[in-house]
């Protein structure tokens, strides 16, 4: 028991050494990067704001979720602080400027996270398909998976193609370097992730899983995952080279081992550093790196970030000319 304890001591004496860490960094650094004062005049169109002919879907620092529709996972003050990563809806998500959603789901075809199951994934495709409707020119990643421990829905990416089949944008490496104008009216890129059926093909209307890549790692402490995500966004080509979306994730998660399981208290040891995370990013000379930077609790701040990068990149290319 002793031992335990004192296991427990060291561990929290970790935890807090690393959010100083981040802390220190902060006052070191700032949080000045291009765009960085930049907000949009209304986040629900930021992309029509920064204008669909000049933006290339690879300039965009695409503001992202974590474990999207998870707002009403569990039972109130009792499983959900355990699971929920976000507080609002997923069409709130996307109204409040996010664009990349990650959707988790089980056999039934309803959202889970691990062994809870929340609301069928009817309620995603409903919430994305109106905010299509409320706007013109903002495109949507949809990135669903089979999460770990199930089994696929059966046919599901039949019925994602049935649900979504007029927004869908082809699978097609040519895509990355086409403007948002140029993909209209079609504005919704769905990766459908699968454990075991048939991964989508070539130009077919869903993406696969090799399209949307991360370098996830299980820690709950800020610092060491603030290192991991700046290490491994470094071995990835610039964003102009890509064929694939690179994610980020600024997020950290609870573990098995540590007293505080809950996972708002746990993330937001780093969730106050997403603009330190893109300063220390551009100053390392990674800035034409970073494409998706995703969050748990997203909020406007963040989504203003994102944005502020993306315009800085549009205002140095200026116009695009038509793609190939």
């Amino acid at each position: 028991m002793g031992a335990f304890f004192s296991s427990q001591v060291n561990r929290r004496k970790l935890v807090t050494s690393e959010k100083q860490a981040l802390a220190t960094r902060l006052s070191a650094a700032g949080e000045t990067f291009p765009g960085s004062e930049h907000r949009p005049a209304d986040r629900k169109k930021w992309m029509a704001e920064l204008g669909p002919e000049k933006l290339r879907v690879h300039q965009v620092l695409w503001p992202g979720t974590h474990d999207s529709a998870t707002d009403k996972i569990g039972i109130p003050f009792v499983t959900r602080p355990f699971a929920q990563c976000q507080s609002l809806s997923v069409y709130e998500q996307l109204a409040t400027g996010a664009r990349v959603v990650d959707v988790r789901v089980q056999e039934e075809r309803r959202v889970c996270h691990g062994v809870l199951a929340t609301y069928s994934v009817d309620v995603v495709l409903s919430d994305v398909k109106r905010f299509l409707a409320e706007t013109e020119s903002e495109v949507v990643i949809l990135e669903i998976r089979t999460e770990f421990g199930h089994g696929d829905p059966p046919e599901f990416g039949k019925y994602l193609v049935e649900q979504l089949g007029e927004h869908l944008i082809p699978q097609d490496e040519a895509v990355f370097h086409k403007t948002i104008a140029e993909l209209l009216p079609r504005r919704v890129i769905c990766v459908w992730k699968p454990r075991k059926s048939p991964a989508p093909k070539p130009g077919e209307l869903l993406w696969s899983a090799v399209y949307l890549k991360d370098n996830w790692i299980d820690t709950d402490l800020p610092d060491t995952k603030f290192e991991s995500n700046i290490k491994f966004l470094g071995q990835q080509p610039p964003v102009a080279d890509r064929r694939f979306f690179y994610r980020v994730e600024n997020t950290v998660t609870p573990q098995a081992d540590n007293p505080v399981l809950c996972v708002w208290p746990v993330t937001r040891r780093i969730h106050g550093y997403a603009r330190l995370f893109i300063a220390e990013v551009f100053a390392k000379g990674l800035g034409d790196k970073l494409q998706v930077f995703s969050t748990d609790f997203i909020d406007g701040d963040f989504v203003d970030a994102c944005v502020g990068v993306t315009k800085a990149r549009v205002d140095v290319h200026g116009r695009a000319p038509p793609s190939n």
